[in-house]
Order: C-alpha cells, then structure tokens, then sequence
C-alpha cells in the first residue's frame, strides 16, 4: 500500500492496517469479537461457547480486547461476584465487517474444504 495524505501528515496505510490485525490477532479474540457482537456474555459462558479455551487464555484475550478498548467488563457487587463481558461502540465500529466476512461464509463456506483438526482444540480428531 502507498502513503497516503491525509491533512498535513502523511499515513502508512501498511503500518496501519499491520496494527490493526495485531489488535485482532489471537488464537481466540475474533472468535470472542463474534460472540460478543451477538450479545452480552458472563465469562464462563464465552468459556463453554468457544471449546477448547483454557481459562487463563480467555482471561489473556479478554484483557487485550479490554486493553485495546474493544470490550468492556462489568463487575456487579454481588455474591458471588458476576462479571458481564460486552463489546464497545468502538467494535460495534466492526460490525459491517462482521456481516461481510459472514455474508462471504455463507457463499463460499460450503466450498472450502473442512479440516480434519480445529487450531488444537479438544476433541478435534488429533491424538
């Protein structure tokens, strides 16, 4: 990609977009954005929803997208504790591709080939 001008400065759309895919890189955090685009989850639901993740890496990936801005966890003062996970306005901002990359899915999805083995999960056919 070219610079490009934006104002008086100029823009490295490469270097851009390469900070844009490390806010969103992460074995678990699209699929955590997704979940989350579709409601407001407590922690041991997204747990059970994504199969496969420890705990500790939920609470990694969980904690970047909060760092990062794009989700917000609210602690409610009850017994026991609950904690609510949502996604902010500032991912909502990625909804539009959300809808493309699942509108994509649905044309070609049932085209690509399934893989035998699901990013290391459990029970994903690997012994």
């Amino acid at each position: 990609m070219e610079k490009q001008t934006v104002g008086a400065q100029d823009v490295d759309m490469h270097e851009e977009m390469r900070r844009a895919f490390a806010m969103l890189s992460g074995k678990w955090k699209l699929e955590i954005m997704w979940l989350l685009n579709q409601r407001v989850y407590r922690f041991n639901e997204l747990r059970k929803a994504i199969p496969g993740i420890t705990q500790h890496m939920l609470t990694a990936q969980l904690r970047d997208l909060e760092a990062d801005g794009l989700v917000s966890r609210t602690v409610y003062a009850e017994v026991p504790p609950r904690v609510e996970y949502e996604m902010t306005e500032k991912a909502r901002g990625l909804e539009p591709t959300m809808n493309a990359l699942a509108a994509w899915w649905a044309e070609f999805g049932s085209s690509i080939p399934t893989r035998t083995t699901t990013r290391g999960r459990k029970g994903s056919g690997q012994k």
